[in-house]
Order: C-alpha cells, then structure tokens, then sequence
C-alpha cells in the first residue's frame, strides 16, 4: 500500500468535512485542519491529518467541547490566563499565542498559562505564529504519560514537547520543536505496522528493560538520559502545575476515556526583541548566524549543514509545490461520506 498525494488545500477540506460532520464548529475545524496539515507538509506525519480519526471519536464520544466559550484573563501587564473550555486545543493555543503576541507588542513580553485544553498538535505552527510578526516564540505542553524517567522502569511523565521560533530578516525563522523523548510513540507503531525491529534507545517493556521488538515496547524513554527526563520535568512543572493543570500519571490519558475532558495546560510565550537589543541588528544578526552555520565544513556524508527546522521547511516548500503523501488507510477514512 502506497501513499496517496493530495494538494494542500484539497487535503485541509477533508478533515475540515470530517470534523463539522463531528459537530465541530466550522471555524474551529478549519484551524484544526491547518495546524494537521502543517505538520503534514513539513514531513511530521505523526501530528498531521492522520490524527482526525482519533479528534472525531472523541468529538462524538463527548471527550471535547465542540463549540467553546473561551476566556482570557490578565493577571499582569505581560501575564494572563486563557480558558480553552475543553474545546480543540490546536485553536484554543493559536488564540493563546495571538494573545501572548498581543501583550508582547505592547509590554514587550507575553506570557500566557492556558487550562482546559486538549491535545494541540505540532507546537512548531504556534511559535511561528510569534516569527512570523518578528517576535521569539516559545511553547511547552505536558502530556499523558509514556516515557520512564531515567533510571525508572515505568513510565510518569508524557513526551512533554517543548518548541522555539527566532526570526531573521532575510531567512525563513529557526524553528526547534522537539519531543523530550527519544522518538514519538508513532515511530514505535510505525515499525509494528512494518514488521521492522527498532534501535534499543528507544523503548522499555513491561519490565523496563530495553526492547529492539516494537511490539513488546511499553514506554519510551527519554532523549539524552538524565537529560531529557529533566527537561520533562520542567515542561510539567511550567504547563501543568504552573497552571493548575493535572500532571504526569494524573493526566487523562489520549487514547482510551474518549468521553472525559482532558484539561491540559499548555505555556505559550512571545518575546519582543525590542524590549532588550536593537530589533533590526537583531534580525540581522539571526541572519549571521544562519548564513555563517551554512558555511561550516560539512562532516563526511553530509551536503550543509542546516539550522533547526531547515529540513522541515524544505520538505513543506517541496510538498506544497507537489502535494502531500497520505497513507493509502488515513486517505480512505478521510474520504468517506
């Protein structure tokens, strides 16, 4: 079975479709189908359209708020609390972000804390929200636990992602979103599909010994040892105790109690450069660096080197010129009646 190609805007119309038939707001499903297809197109398939089953069972399982009211609450010139009303958490955190940018234009830092909110996707589309107007972008979300900590043989906290945007002048922004664990749970199902063994890094079975069989892999673990567990750490602490939010094994989990709202916290932050430096040499600066990393010697078996999200943004340019491949089993549900 191969991929299916579909153009861009063809693709986002699909899941649009499949989410108001779900009772999704249509408004509320069109920003849903951007942020899917984002990630689609920039090559990250696990947070693309793939997804759209599981948000229409829990759509109408009762597991999401189809029709939010949201609210926003400033508790300081740079600081506010956004109440997503466990509707989609990709809209509930574009609005958050437009908020944070908001406060960032005026005060030269947004900080906003979001509660009630559900699984949001590729964090990368949030951030570059915050490049895109010339400002640092940054978010973080905790999520159901998967990953054991270092030195653990269960797991206690989620894949926990963490994202940055920095803009340039002349060059797309430098984007890094990344998971703190060492690969998603989707490479681990991706091989039971394939029938494909997996390096011994990536996961633990019931035991919590090192599996290089997907199919006996429970929980993963993290990036880097010590390292990335501490950094789950910090993104619970900042997006879900920070916000009054459930954290680690506390968190409903996302596949299974489809009828339960989630209440997720998420952090999303905007930073305007002009509050600390000059905003134009800044710019031009991220342009030095971008170029002068370009020109490092590049290792054996390497073409350039490449800054963060570089890869991801050459996919996206390539696929919205082509289109974008779609398992032939995701193609075939989106395109039921």
């Amino acid at each position: 079975m191969g991929d299916v190609i579909v153009p861009q805007k063809e693709l986002a119309g699909m899941v649009v479709k499949k989410l108001t038939k779900a009772g999704l707001r249509e408004d509320h499903a069109k920003v849903v189908a951007d942020v899917l297809v984002h990630a689609d197109l920039r090559g990250v398939s696990s947070h693309g359209v793939l997804r759209t089953e599981h948000y229409v069972k829990r759509l109408t399982m009762g597991g999401l708020n189809p029709s939010p009211e949201f609210s926003v609450k400033d508790t300081g010139p740079c600081t506010a609390v956004f109440d997503g009303d466990d509707g989609m958490g990709h809209v509930v955190a574009k609005e958050a972000m437009d908020y944070a940018i908001q406060l960032a234009e005026k005060n030269g830092v947004g900080m906003v804390g979001v509660i009630n909110s559900s699984h949001c996707g590729a964090l990368s589309y949030f951030v570059q929200q915050a490049a895109e107007k010339n400002l640092i972008g940054m978010a973080l979300t905790h999520t159901d636990k998967v990953v054991v900590p270092f030195g653990g043989a269960k797991p206690y906290f989620g894949t926990n992602p963490i994202a940055f945007a920095f803009p340039a002048k002349e060059n797309k922004p430098v984007i890094l979103d990344m998971a703190t664990s060492n690969v998603a749970f989707g490479k681990v199902l991706h091989a039971r599909e394939a029938g494909t063994s997996i390096p011994a890094d990536w996961g633990v079975d019931e035991n919590g010994k090192p599996s290089t069989d997907p199919n006996r892999v429970t929980a993963l673990l993290p990036f880097a040892g010590p390292k990335g567990y501490g950094l789950a750490m910090v993104v619970d602490v900042l997006s879900g105790l920070l916000t009054g939010s459930a954290f680690g094994p506390h968190i409903t989990t996302m596949y299974g109690n489809y009828s339960k709202m989630r209440k997720l916290g998420h952090l999303v932050c905007a930073v305007n450069p002009a509050a600390f430096t000059d905003p134009s040499g800044f710019l031009a600066n991220m342009d030095q660096m971008i170029n002068e990393i370009h020109e490092t010697q590049p290792a054996e078996g390497f073409e350039k080197v490449l800054v963060p999200g570089e890869p991801e943004q050459l996919r996206e340019k390539e696929r919205l010129e082509n289109g974008v491949p779609v398992t032939e089993t995701v193609y075939q549900y989106l395109a039921q009646e």
